[in-house]
């Protein structure tokens, strides 16, 4: 079978409780059928429109032969790399497909001038951009569309002949790409950026890049059947009552893979579970951890633990105290199934799993920033080159660096978490994500970590609109050589500080403890920031 999924402890005593009335409540038809009453009246508007992942398998079919095409034509071109700017789902999911498939794609989904000039200088001659972006208006993606524009031509390229678009129909990107010439896929309109993998979003940049994305389909067809049928066996709902209905409820899920057959799958599960459930107060917060993570051994009880196994690995689970959830598959059916699940969880948790009520309120912060560009806040002090920023509670306890992130540590509640946003070049700087496991054995509680800006599109969500029981370090970086964006009244430098100031005060403004560690040189501060750590 296409997948699999075992289940014990407090997991199995979710789904025997709630799965057989979702089986009574003809859940899963349901929503195959693309059913937006599941959900509640004040959901159903928006989940009508946001069902169409239900049937991407059929509706992506004809692309298959379209991107293939494509493929083969900008190969003949002399094209050997493939670039994708995009944001959240629209550049997770093409991640995931290229990295497990072990086909090199490079995702330019930051704005931090150093990681998009390196991006611009890797192989530009035999380059092509794919930009995706459902209404063409994300900053990011507009910013890095414009680069690369810029770009192409000051080296004798023809942009039409290297940039592709994928957007909805009747998009203003649409509209604007198909008047100016560009190559353009459509994608479903009805279907949401972190339910996308399956449409065009996740199979034009993947398949320009050379995976086989017949075969990413042909995994996920073989599971629609089970994932359709009202029955106790079907994975979807069993795994959404798994992560969503322990009693008392476990509102942290750990997503442990042991990257060997699908790599990156759990960020990509992230954004899906984050954005989805994380609202209304509520939702589980996916932590992406490695096989060796502290939090692992910490017996914590609001930590659900998930693995993404071989089948090895799934036969060896009996239920005999080890509390875990363990799924193994394919990839194209790992990703309909987690999908599914999603959904599940949302109708389980009483909120709508399709909308994203509280990623705006960054977004706003960041534009009044640009529009406004005022003088950074002076740091309250700088320490080994560090300048070191917060809310009240954690500056004004702190008088070095050390005790600054004591005193964050200790804002955290029994059942908090604490969230690392690295708003630094991570092409550059990888080490950083080594953050996470120190905090994690530091704090003994789950710690998450995200690049900035591109975790605003996923778990951001999460950062205001579920439970106010995280605490926040921000991980910035001055900027050494700026890089604008043509035909903008701001730079890439500046753009990533308005991201990362109007995220922060939006945070503080909820009353989250934040704490803002700015890197003056990059080089030699992270070392001193592990030390700090300890």
């Amino acid at each position: 079978m296409s997948f699999r999924i075992a289940v014990s402890g407090a997991a199995a005593e979710a789904v025997r409780t709630a799965v057989p009335a979702l089986v009574a409540d003809l859940v899963a038809s349901g929503i195959t059928a693309q059913d937006g009453s599941l959900w509640g009246p004040a959901a159903e508007e928006e989940s009508t429109k946001r069902l169409g992942w239900t049937e991407a398998v059929a509706i992506s079919r004809p692309l298959v032969a379209e991107i293939e095409a494509l493929r083969a034509e900008l190969r003949a071109a002399g094209v050997e790399h493939i670039v994708l700017a995009g944001m959240g789902g629209s550049s997770l999911a093409p991640e995931v497909i290229t990295r497990t498939a072990g086909v090199d794609l490079t995702v330019l989904d930051s704005t931090e001038p150093g990681q998009v000039r390196a991006a611009l200088a890797d192989r530009l001659a035999v380059s092509a951009l794919v930009v995706s972006s459902k209404s063409g208006s994300t900053v990011e993606t507009d910013s890095q569309r414009r680069v690369y524009e810029q770009a192409f031509t000051e080296a004798g390229i023809d942009p039409l002949t290297r940039i592709v678009i994928v957007t909805d129909p009747g998009s203003p990107l649409d509209e604007s790409a198909r008047a100016a010439g560009y190559r353009v896929f459509n994608a479903d309109p009805n279907v949401g950026g972190r339910y996308s993998a399956l449409t065009a979003f996740g199979l034009v940049p993947s398949g320009l890049a050379g995976v086989d994305i017949a075969e990413i389909l042909d995994e996920a067809e073989s599971i629609e059947l089970a994932l359709a049928v009202d029955s106790p066996e079907n994975p979807g709902l069993v795994l959404g009552a798994a992560i969503a209905a322990t009693n008392p409820r476990r509102d942290k899920l750990a997503i442990v893979a042991d990257g060997t057959h699908i790599v990156g799958l759990a960020d990509w599960a992230e954004q899906l579970i984050a954005e989805s459930t994380g609202k209304e107060g509520t939702g589980i917060l996916p932590v992406v951890l490695e096989t060796t993570a502290p939090e692992l051994s910490e017996g914590l009880d609001d930590l659900q633990v998930v693995r993404v196994v071989g089948d090895a690995g799934l036969d060896q689970l009996v239920d005999d105290g080890t509390d875990e959830i363990r799924v193994s598959g394919t990839l194209g059916a790992q990703l309909l199934v987690w999908e599914y699940a999603t959904a599940v969880a949302g109708r389980l948790l009483g909120i709508n799993p399709f909308d994203q009520p509280d990623v705006e309120s960054a977004k706003v912060a960041a534009r009044g920033l640009l529009d406004a560009r005022p003088e950074p806040t002076p740091a309250a002090f700088v320490a080994a080159g560090i300048e070191v920023r917060g809310t009240p509670e954690v500056i004004g306890a702190s008088s070095d660096l050390e005790s600054a992130i004591e005193v964050l540590l200790e804002e955290l509640p029994e059942n908090g978490y604490l969230s690392v946003q690295a708003y630094v070049d991570r092409v550059a700087h990888p080490e950083l994500e080594e953050l996470r496991a120190r905090l994690a054995a530091r704090a003994g509680r789950p710690v998450t970590f995200g690049w900035g800006p591109r975790f605003l599109h996923s778990t951001g969500q999460f950062h205001k609109g579920g439970p106010a029981v995280g605490v926040f370090l921000q991980v910035t970086q001055a900027v050494a050589e700026d890089l604008s964006i043509p035909e903008r009244p701001f730079t890439f430098g500046q753009l990533i500080a308005a991201q990362a100031s109007g995220d922060s005060s939006v945070l503080a403004d909820l009353g989250r403890p934040v704490l803002t560690l700015t890197l003056t040189d990059p080089s030699t501060n992270v070392a001193a920031l592990f030390d700090a750590i300890g």
